[in-house]
């Protein structure tokens, strides 16, 4: 039984690290589409930084996207930028391809 304990042990800490890198990727992706869109904004650097965390926090609100898609637009709209939900979908859409690429390339 120690055997098929062993297994189950080690597929519960391989479960508990995907969700945590999944985490990490997620949060990553959401900090650069802030930076993305601070750049949009004509955020100074430091400003960027902080808009960007705020997107990360966005992300808590409720399950999925749409909190973080709902910030980002509600904000690029109050700044005056021309933007829709399309287009920060898309940006979403390689900004996690890079969050992943970034951390791959962390890994080695």
């Amino acid at each position: 039984m120690t055997t098929f304990d062993d297994r189950e042990r080690a597929f519960e800490n391989m479960y508990a690290r995907d969700q945590e890198l999944q985490f990490k990727i997620l949060a990553r992706r959401n900090r650069l589409l802030g930076q993305w869109a601070a750049n949009l904004m004509g955020l100074t650097e430091v400003e960027a930084d902080a808009y960007a965390k705020d997107v990360v926090r966005a992300d808590f609100e409720e399950a999925g996207d749409e909190d973080v898609i709902r910030k980002v637009l509600g904000d690029l709209t109050s700044a005056g930028v021309e933007c829709d939900e399309a287009r920060i979908r898309e940006a979403l859409e390689h900004k996690s391809v890079e969050a992943r690429r970034q951390f791959i390339s962390e890994m080695k």
